[in-house]
């Protein structure tokens, strides 16, 4: 990007906030669920590291089925196949519930009018689960889900795709994930991109650009 298409972009009014969804407004984590099924935390952490792995759940984000990706880790890992169905099965044991406080500023920016969109790495079916939960994630013009397009951030094209499908000038649009490499997709099409540390951080941000009113002096952070 050259120095003058940067010094013209940050001129531009962002009117437009993109959101990702796990880990900035739902708390998900398979950790809820397999705490549950196992005696210590060892044990745990390398049958999600090994077994039920990010690796292996990030492909259903991308589009592969829940029963193709059972089966496989059934053939490979037998002796633990009622911990592997569980990650399916049980799947609504890994939601933790919504981050209240990054709730309360979404609803903030929608009473304000702004463009709220998101953009989120989530297995198609799951995310059915997820929308019946979560009576906010109907507050957004589109939300485009990665297992549902078969395309999976930090890819370009599916940033593209929700661009494109919202008529978004990503000049004026802000981005928020927890993932660096995600931020700096978005980064590099155009976007201001926000890294999500928590809700008192995301507002001062917005406050900065305009898209929120300053906290008020004494309130809670």
């Amino acid at each position: 990007m050259s120095d003058l298409f940067a010094y013209e972009t940050e001129k531009l009014a962002a009117d437009t906030v993109i959101f990702d969804i796990g880990g900035v407004l739902i708390d998900w984590n398979p950790r809820h669920l397999y705490r549950q099924l196992f005696d210590d935390e060892t044990t745990m952490e390398r049958f999600l590291a090994e077994v039920c792995s990010p690796e292996w759940n990030e492909q259903q984000d991308a589009g592969r089925s829940w029963h193709e990706a059972i089966s496989e880790l059934l053939v490979r890992f037998p002796r633990q196949a009622s911990l592997v169905r569980a990650y399916r099965e049980r799947w609504e044991e890994m939601l933790g519930g919504a981050l209240a406080e990054t709730v309360v500023v979404l609803d903030e920016l929608r009473l304000r009018g702004v463009r709220l969109f998101a953009l989120t790495n989530w297995s198609h079916d799951t995310f059915v689960i997820a929308r019946q939960r979560y009576a906010f994630l109907q507050w957004f013009e589109d939300i485009v889900v990665s297992g549902t397009e078969g395309l999976i951030k930090p890819d370009p094209a599916i940033f593209r795709l929700l661009l494109k499908r919202g008529a978004i000038d990503p000049a004026r649009a802000v981005y928020i994930d927890d993932t660096v490499r995600h931020v700096d997709a978005a980064k590099a099409l155009g976007m201001r991109g926000l890294l999500f540390q928590d809700a008192a951080t995301l507002r001062r941000e917005l406050s900065s650009m305009g898209l929120l009113e300053p906290a008020s002096e004494g309130a809670a952070p």
